[in-house]
């Protein structure tokens, strides 16, 4: 039986994927490199090595990246401003799990990107705990943001479950030895989710999902 759940952020519980691929698109485009909706998933999405590499291989020097990856920042932070969109049915979800299980969110977002986010969603309440960005060792697909969610939840891996939306983050959750829920969404459908234990077309399955263990 499953104790705990942790979840990815963006493209699970909140509408960004594709505001982030638009500020690493706009801001590329503006150094004159083409960044294509499949190099930003085969990149992002599957490796979760960035886009850097891409700029890297157009001859941009270090310290131009540097400048590209902060004006990258203050658009995706202007975007996020604009307003976000909760993923239709997580908030029912969460009240049907809430006191349940221990709950956590574990995501590559920056905690700074993280609040500005949830400034406003009021779905903090239902977790634990948070790991965000540059809080563990090493990134998805890397095991290591799992393997301290599971540290967090005093749980053993066979008894955790996560919750993601890319291959990447499937892959470092069933690196670290627990189960993945997969849940392709928008920008993401149609990627190869190989290894998932499930995979759903919406949110509202999981709890159906997991009683079915």
């Amino acid at each position: 039986m499953f104790k705990a759940i942790f979840w990815d952020n963006d493209g699970v519980l909140v509408d960004t994927e594709e505001l982030y691929f638009e500020a690493n698109r706009d801001i590329l485009a503006g150094a004159g490199i083409e960044l294509t909706r499949q190099d930003f998933l085969e990149l992002s999405l599957v490796k979760g090595k960035g886009v850097w590499g891409l700029v890297e291989q157009n001859g941009i020097a270090d310290h131009e990246i540097e400048l590209l990856k902060e004006k990258r920042n203050l658009l995706y932070n202007k975007n996020l401003e604009s307003g976000i969109l909760i993923i239709d049915g997580v908030r029912e979800v969460l009240d049907t799990f809430n006191g349940k299980y221990i709950m956590g969110i574990v995501t590559s977002a920056y905690r700074h990107d993280f609040e500005i986010i949830h400034r406003s969603t009021g779905i903090l309440k239902y977790f634990n705990f948070v790991l965000a960005g540059g809080e563990y060792e090493k990134y998805k697909p890397h095991p290591a943001p799992y393997l301290k969610a599971i540290e967090l939840s005093g749980c053993r891996p066979e008894e955790c479950v996560a919750i993601e939306d890319s291959p990447r983050g499937v892959e470092s959750a069933i690196t670290a030895g627990i189960r993945c829920i997969a849940i392709p969404r928008g920008i993401s459908e149609g990627l190869d989710f190989t290894g998932a234990w499930k995979v759903l077309s919406d949110i509202s399955q999981v709890p159906s999902a997991l009683l079915s263990d």
